[in-house]
């Protein structure tokens, strides 16, 4: 059973809107229960995992599992660089 690679069907419109879905979910933790910056990544993986488990790929967990953390690391990665960049534009 867990001896071969998942087949998952996806597409690019699961980076259209997962990936901005799990961006504004951040945000409104930030915005609303004040969600320290070093949860970040931590948050936008739960996200990515519930989002992509019960929504992207009903049926097929190892694939809702791979999928879900591939979009929480899309996510960090996007927040982080945009930090650094903002900040490496504020010193110039």
């Amino acid at each position: 059973m867990w001896n071969e690679f998942p087949i998952i069907h996806t597409n690019v419109w699961d980076a259209f809107w997962a990936i901005p879905a799990i961006l504004l979910g951040i945000f409104l933790l930030k915005l609303l229960f004040k969600l320290p910056e070093s949860w970040f990544s931590t948050a936008a993986t739960i996200i990515g995992l519930i989002l992509s488990i019960f929504i992207s790929h009903p049926g097929n967990l190892p694939a809702g599992i791979f999928m879900g953390f591939f979009y929480g690391g899309a996510v960090s990665g996007t927040i982080y660089s945009m930090k650094i960049w903002y900040n490496s534009y504020r010193k110039k």
